[in-house]
Formats: structure tokens, C-alpha cells, sequence
């Protein structure tokens, strides 16, 4: 079978869209986008609950090479992320690239032809030169193992498909789960519902959010010049990186400023509620940055209005009418799961992907180490890039990621074209290395191995207890590394 195209990305988030882009500078101009939604955006196209908002600060959350001057809040809220997912894709010709309601089952390589055989939902087959996975880190929503869940009468809300015609006015609502999307979340259903019960596993860390409007002309200034813009950046980040480092990846030589911010959100939590048994439930017993941590005004002032209630006991049941457990039973209308999102499990690639000899990604990640050399390649899987992988996420701006990786995209294609090959597969050898690498670093220093995670419940832990999924270094390392890899870490052949 011929070679349709020169690749094929699956997901057109910010993610997919920045690999097209850095595959059309390097003179691939034959790509399909597969999306499995009607639209473009990623996480802004699939998530469209009340209160969602960025949940860093919107100057970092953009690519370097395209500023956004027209955020109307240090916090954008998620519509303005559309919009620049949007603008993005019409400015760098991408939406005529983009195939949408295209769901992927599988894609295989195949030894033959030396192109990927895509399998789209309906029974059409595509195939490319390259594939690139970027279904994101969050991208498999998780519904609670709970019994009777199905059983339940009422409405049902995922927070990955908000019903927007559904009016929650008077009615009693339930919500499982208090993550970040549950902080942006409940402060809105306050306003909304007769009564609320919140069902929380996991208390969150929560600092102040410093959420204050752009003026028009000061966005002005950013428009005309994009250096003033860029300075914000800089400092944002720079605060960020602060955070990461020093709260996660150097634990050990940084624990008292861990403390501190510790200290920091323990102190807003009690600015914000006075009753000392509240604020205990409230009150996280894992350490600062074994899960991620957000930023919120509203959340904690929610749980002191006398409509709603918080419920710390282990949910034993949903039947038709309500919820059950060790405290009590609950009447409700609504259900409402704000439960996050399947990493590690058999949703693990998003799809299934069989590289050499038949070899099965997923299935190989979870009978060994979840692995990917610089959080991109595997040995066994040749001209495979997977964006969403093991040790791929960067700082806590995605945006880092994305570029890192664009990075590395430049260094590996301009390889091969200078070698007059098409076909690249990274080493074993560079891939155990790196794994190694990244495992000592978790272990030696991060506050995954030496603070107090184990009741944190993280989707930073994979199913074998280990962190995976964040990179274990600074910004800094990881962009001088994807800038200049060994180029013999990769093996570069000729179809021909």
C-alpha cells in the first residue's frame, strides 16, 4: 500500500498543533490531523464547565513564538483559550489539515512499506511516513468504580461533557471529587444549587489566586510591543520554575521552601474558614507537590455557605435517588463527577499502537517500566513520536513541554535529512540510559521519593507507585537537551 502522507497526528490540541507546525517548517507539508471531536482545541474543546479557567498565568500559557496580547485576565478563562487554540490554527494553515469526528482505533507499523497503517473508526485505513500521538495527558475521562452508578435516576454530568442545556438551578447536587477542576467547579454550583454536597477523597493544596483583569491599555501595550509581553513571560515563568524546582523536583535541598509554601496555603485555608473542624478536612496530610497543587479565591468560602456540605466518608453506593455511605444517605437530583482522568490503565495510549514484530505499546509500558527517551520515543516503535509520554511533562506550563519537543523534532528531522534517511528509531541503549537517568533523579531528590505522597492518590503515580509522568528536571535542562541529544542515540535509515 502506498504512503498517503508524510504524517499524521492524532489529536489537534495545542500539543498536535505545535508538531504540525515544526513539521511544516521542516518541509513536510502532506499531513493529516485526525481529531476525534467536531472542533480543534484539545482540552479547551472538550471541557466547557463552569468557572474553567487556565490554572496558571495566561502570559506562560501560550507559545513563545505566538503572544497572545488579549487576555482579559491573568487567569484566562477557558473560552479565550479556544480562541487562541483558533487563531493559532488559522494563522499557521493548519484547519485544512484537520479531519474531525475521526476517531483512531489502532495504528500499526508496518516493516514492509516502512509507513504507519492508521486505523480510523468506520473501517478506513491511512498511512504516513511518521505518526504523531498527541491525545494529551488528559485525555481519558475517568468514571468512579462505584456499585449502582449506573443504576442512578437522575442526571448525570461528566465534567468532560457538560450538559449546557441543563439547568442546575434549585436542584440538589452531588459532586465527587476535588481536584482542580472540582476548585473552578464548586464556587459556580454554589451559586446554582438548592443544596450541594461535595464527596471528597483528597484535599487539595490551594494558594491565593492573584486573578486580576488586564486593562485594554495595557493589552494595548502588549499588541504594539510584544517585548513588554515577552518581559511578563519571562517573570511568570520564572516564578513557575521557582515552584517546580524547588517544590518538587530538588525536594532535597529545598525543603524548607516546600515548607513555606506549605505553610503559605495552610494560611489562606484559615483567612477563609474558621471552623476548625472544616478546615481539617480541608487540610491535605501528604506534602506540597506530590499532587498538583491550584489557585483559588472561591473554593474554600464555598464550603462555609449553609447550602453546602462537605462529605469526607467513603462513598459505599448510588441508588436510583441518591448517595450512600458510612455517615449517611443522600437525596439527590444531580450527579455531578468531577473524577478526572485514565493514565496509566488500559487507556494508556489512547489507542492501541503496534510497533516491531507486533509489539503493543500500551501492553509493553505496564509489563515494564513506563519509558520514553527525552518523554518521546520508543526503542521497538521507529518513526513513532509520542507526545504524551512517560518523563515528557516539563515545567508546569504545557507550553514547555510542547516546544521542548518541537526542539527535539527540529534535531531529529534535520539528522535525518542531512543522512538522506527517513526512517529513525531511538536506541536501546540511549533509551535505558535516559530511563535511569530520570528514575535516580525521581528517587535522590524529588518530593515523590523523600516527602509524605502516599495518601496524595496523584495522577503523577502510575499503577507501580513510581512518577512518571513529570520530567525531573529544570526548564532550562530539558530545552538544552532536546536542543542537543546525541544524534547516535537514534539509528537513521532509507526506506530505499
Amino acid at each position: 500500500m502506498s504512503t498517503q502522507y508524510d504524517a499524521v497526528i492524532v489529536g489537534a490540541g495545542f500539543g498536535g498543533m505545535g508538531a504540525a507546525i515544526q513539521l511544516k517548517r521542516l518541509g513536510y507539508q502532506n499531513l493529516l490531523i485526525l481529531e476525534r471531536e467536531p472542533e480543534l482545541g484539545g482540552t479547551w474543546q472538550v471541557n466547557r464547565y463552569p468557572g474553567l479557567a487556565v490554572d496558571i498565568p495566561s502570559s506562560t500559557y501560550s507559545y513563545s513564538f505566538e503572544p497572545n496580547p488579549h487576555w482579559s485576565r491573568l487567569f484566562a478563562p477557558g473560552e479565550e483559550l479556544k480562541r487562541y487554540a483558533e487563531h493559532v490554527a488559522g494563522k499557521y494553515g493548519l484547519r485544512e489539515l484537520m479531519r474531525f469526528g475521526a476517531v483512531v482505533t489502532g495504528a500499526a507499523w508496518d516493516e514492509h512499506d516502512r509507513h504507519w497503517r492508521v486505523s480510523v473508526e468506520g473501517g478506513e485505513v491511512v498511512t504516513a511516513k511518521y505518526l504523531v500521538t498527541a491525545t494529551g495527558f488528559l485525555s481519558q475521562p475517568k468514571v468512579p468504580d462505584i456499585e449502582g452508578i449506573d443504576e442512578f435516576a437522575g442526571k448525570v454530568i461528566h465534567t468532560t461533557a457538560w450538559d449546557d442545556s441543563y439547568d442546575l438551578r434549585g436542584k440538589r447536587v452531588a459532586i465527587i471529587g476535588t481536584g482542580a477542576t472540582a476548585v473552578q467547579l464548586i464556587p459556580e454550583l454554589t451559586e446554582l444549587a438548592a443544596e450541594l454536597t461535595v464527596y471528597q477523597r483528597t484535599p487539595i493544596w490551594v494558594s491565593p489566586k492573584p486573578d486580576y483583569r488586564i486593562p485594554r491599555p495595557l493589552r494595548a501595550v502588549f499588541a504594539a510591543l510584544p517585548p513588554a509581553q515577552r518581559a511578563v513571560r519571562f517573570a511568570g515563568s520564572a516564578v513557575l520554575e521557582l515552584m517546580m524546582i524547588s517544590g518538587v523536583v530538588r525536594y532535597k535541598q529545598f525543603r524548607a521552601t516546600n515548607w513555606v509554601a506549605e505553610q503559605f496555603c495552610r494560611a489562606h485555608l484559615h483567612r477563609q474558614v474558621r471552623d476548625p473542624e472544616l478546615r481539617r478536612k480541608l487540610t491535605p496530610d501528604y506534602s506540597f507537590g506530590c499532587k498538583r497543587p491550584t489557585f483559588s479565591n472561591t473554593y474554600f468560602p464555598a464550603f462555609t455557605r449553609p447550602h453546602v456540605r462537605l462529605e469526607t466518608s467513603s462513598i459505599e453506593r448510588v441508588d436510583r435517588t441518591g448517595v450512600a455511605t458510612a455517615a449517611g444517605r443522600t437525596d439527590i437530583d444531580v450527579l455531578v463527577l468531577a473524577t478526572g482522568f485514565n493514565l496509566w490503565d488500559v487507556n494508556f495510549p489512547a489507542f492501541e499502537v503496534l510497533g516491531r514484530e507486533g509489539r503493543d505499546l500500551g501492553k509493553w509500558w505496564r509489563e515494564n517500566r513506563f519509558q520514553a527517551y527525552e518523554g518521546m520515543t520508543v526503542p521497538g516503535f521507529p518513526n513513532l513520536l509520542s507526545l504524551n509520554s512517560p518523563y515528557a511533562y516539563s515545567g508546569l506550563s504545557y507550553f514547555t513541554t510542547i516546544e521542548c519537543q518541537m526542539k527535539h523534532m527540529r534535531r531529529l528531522f534535520t539528522a535525518l535529512a542531512d543522512r538522506r534517511a527517513d526512517v529513525f528509531e531511538v536506541t536501546r541503549e540511549a533509551n535505558d540510559a535516559f530511563l535511569e537517568r530520570m528514575r535516580t533523579k525521581v528517587t535522590d531528590n524529588s518530593v515523590f521519593s523523600l516527602g509524605q505522597c502516599a495518601t496524595a492518590r496523584s495522577y503523577y503515580f502510575n499503577q507501580h507507585g513510581e512518577a512518571t509522568l513529570l520530567r525531573p528536571t529544570s526548564t532550562l535542562s530539558a530545552h538544552r537537551d532536546a536542543a542537543r541529544f546525541p544524534l547516535s542515540h537514534y539509528s537513521y535509515t532509507s526506506a530505499a
